[in-house]
C-alpha cells in the first residue's frame, strides 16, 4: 500500500563520504527548483531565515518540495527558528534535511534534532506520529522504520558562543551537519563583512577541524570554484556554489558589458 519511502540523497551523499553541490535559490520559486535538479545540482538551498515565504505556509512550501521531487533534488532548507516545533512542521510536510539559524548552546540544538526523530540515542525522541505528507498522508510502510535514518537535523556555526561551545555542540547526538557562516560570524566577532578577517578565518578554521575531528559533516559557502575545490579537498561536504541572484547579476553584467553600441 502506498509508494516506497524514497531515500534522501543528500545523506547518503554526506554517509558515501562524497561532497553534495548546491544553489541557493533565492528566487523561492518551484519552477527553478524544478529547473536546477534538471541541470544536477544535489540540493537547493531554501533560506527562510533572511527571505521566502513563512515557514508556517504549509501550501507554499509544498509546491516547493513538489518541484524538487519532480527532479530528484534534495531540498536543505534553514529555518527562521530553532523551535522545535517548527522543526516537527517542517519535516511532516515533507522536508528531510533541515538546519537551524543563530544557535549558541548544545541544548537548543539537542532539542531540535530531538524534534526531529521518533527514536533518539536510544530513547523515544519527540517527533509527533500522525498521517502527514512526509508518509504520503499514512500510505507509507517504510514511514517509521525508515524516517529517522533519511532526516537530517543540522545546524548552523555563526556566532562567537557558538564557536566557544563548538565541542558541546558536536556531541549532541545524531546531529546531522554543522555549516559554517562566515558573514554573521564576521559581524559576532565585530568585523562585519570581513570574512576573510583573520579572526573569522580562525574561527572558521576552529569549527572546521573541530567538527571533523568529531566526525560531524561540515557544509559551508564556496567564494569561487576554486574555493570550493579547495574547501571539498578539506573536508566539507556541502558546499553552496551560489545563488539564483548572483547568478543572474553574473550574465547579465557581462551581457551589458559586452554590448558594444550606444546606451541611453
Amino acid at each position: 500500500m502506498g509508494s516506497p519511502h524514497l531515500r534522501n540523497d543528500l545523506a547518503a551523499t554526506i554517509e558515501d563520504g562524497d561532497v553534495a553541490l548546491g544553489v541557493l535559490d533565492s528566487a523561492y520559486s518551484p519552477r527553478l527548483v524544478e529547473f536546477y535538479g534538471e541541470l544536477g545540482v544535489d540540493f537547493v538551498w531554501l533560506d527562510l531565515e533572511h527571505g521566502g515565504p513563512d515557514p508556517w505556509d504549509g501550501d507554499r512550501i509544498e509546491d516547493l518540495l513538489r518541484a524538487g521531487e519532480r527532479t530528484d533534488v534534495e531540498l536543505l532548507v534553514r529555518l527562521p527558528d530553532t523551535d522545535p516545533t517548527l522543526v516537527r512542521k517542517a519535516l511532516d510536510l515533507g522536508v528531510r534535511n533541515v538546519f537551524l539559524p543563530r544557535v549558541e548552546t548544545a541544548a537548543e540544538v539537542e532539542a531540535a534534532v530531538r524534534s526531529g526523530r521518533f527514536r533518539y540515542d536510544g530513547e523515544p525522541g519527540d517527533r509527533g506520529l500522525a498521517a502527514p505528507r512526509a508518509s504520503r498522508w499514512g500510505t507509507s510502510e517504510a514511514y517509521v522504520t525508515t524516517e529517522d535514518e533519511q532526516t537530517l537535523v543540522g545546524t548552523t556555526v555563526e556566532t562567537a558562543a557558538a564557536v566557544e561551545n563548538i565541542e558541546d555542540i558536536l556531541s549532541v547526538p545524531e546531529l546531522g551537519f554543522v555549516f559554517i557562516g562566515p558573514f554573521d560570524l564576521s559581524v559576532s566577532l565585530g568585523h562585519p563583512g570581513e570574512v576573510d578577517h583573520p579572526e573569522v578565518q580562525e574561527a572558521v578554521e576552529t569549527v572546521r577541524s573541530t567538527a571533523l575531528d568529531a566526525d560531524v559533516p561540515v557544509g559551508g559557502l564556496g567564494f569561487g570554484m576554486d574555493d570550493v575545490a579547495e574547501k571539498a579537498e578539506a573536508g566539507y561536504q556541502i558546499l553552496n556554489l551560489g545563488s539564483t541572484t548572483g547568478a543572474i547579476q553574473q550574465v547579465v553584467s557581462e551581457w551589458l558589458a559586452d554590448f558594444e553600441g550606444e546606451r541611453a
